[in-house]
């Protein structure tokens, strides 16, 4: 796979690299925002580079990372995996909000780094989805109140307002959605959502869950049921 990686410090970059390239990356290395950009564009033939991943370090010298995120995003579809030190819920919601796939928070071990790299790369390319799979049921609409989530397109909308999700945040409000009321482990929505049974994946899952109560505007929407895991609680129509 090739990756591109957004990272100004040469040095966390060499080794960085040196440790994906023993794992069969193929890294294209980009030192600031500018660099970054420049890296999915397409060439003067029109060609446009095929990276399966970018990550992108959120403390860049020229530019925002998060504009960076942001541009990046309406320039390709490539999966994004924000690099940061911000540990914050509200600004790992805003990455995702900007079209980040995943984040990975400094300081970080290569195991991790390399499990959610492999697992936006199977979302992807699809992979991750077989039958029976959020979104991979034909001809079902699903109507909880106000929302409504249309697997077949993975379209969500509000009140006739349609609302743009990442493709994690639509399989987890997908799956529970299926079945209003019923309480999914956390184990469980990590082994179905994630396609892993990694623990530090708790984490993600939190932080995917407030980003859906913030976009759908429905704090109750998604319940916490603690020590358990979470549960939709259809709004009334």
């Amino acid at each position: 796979m090739r990756l591109l990686l957004v990272e100004d410090d040469d040095h966390v970059a060499a080794a960085l690299s040196a440790i994906l390239a023993k794992h069969g990356f193929a890294v294209t290395h980009a030192r600031n925002g500018e660099e970054a950009l420049q890296a999915v564009l397409p060439t003067a033939q029109g060609e446009r580079p095929s990276y399966g991943v970018i990550l992108l370090d959120l403390g860049l010298p020229d530019q925002d990372g998060y504009q960076v995120c942001g541009r990046i995003r309406k320039l390709t579809t490539t999966p994004v995996i924000m690099v940061t030190a911000r540990s914050d819920v509200r600004s790992r919601i805003h990455g995702l909000n900007l079209g980040a796939d995943d984040y990975v928070v400094k300081p970080y071990d290569p195991g991790e780094l390399l499990a959610r790299i492999h697992a936006v790369s199977r979302r992807s390319t699809g992979t991750e989805e077989p039958a029976g799979a959020p979104g991979a049921v034909d001809g079902t609409l699903l109507q909880l109140g106000s929302v409504t989530v249309e697997l077949p397109t993975r379209r969500v909308s509000v009140d006739g307002e349609s609302v743009p999700l990442t493709r994690k945040e639509f399989d987890l409000l997908a799956l529970l959605a299926q079945r209003p009321g019923v309480v999914f482990r956390r184990e469980q929505i990590i082994s179905e959502v994630w396609r892993t049974s990694w623990e530090g994946t708790g984490r993600t899952l939190e932080v995917h869950v407030a980003s859906l109560r913030s976009k759908l505007r429905m704090p109750a929407l998604i319940e916490t049921v603690r020590g358990v895991g979470y549960r939709l609680v259809a709004p009334s129509a």
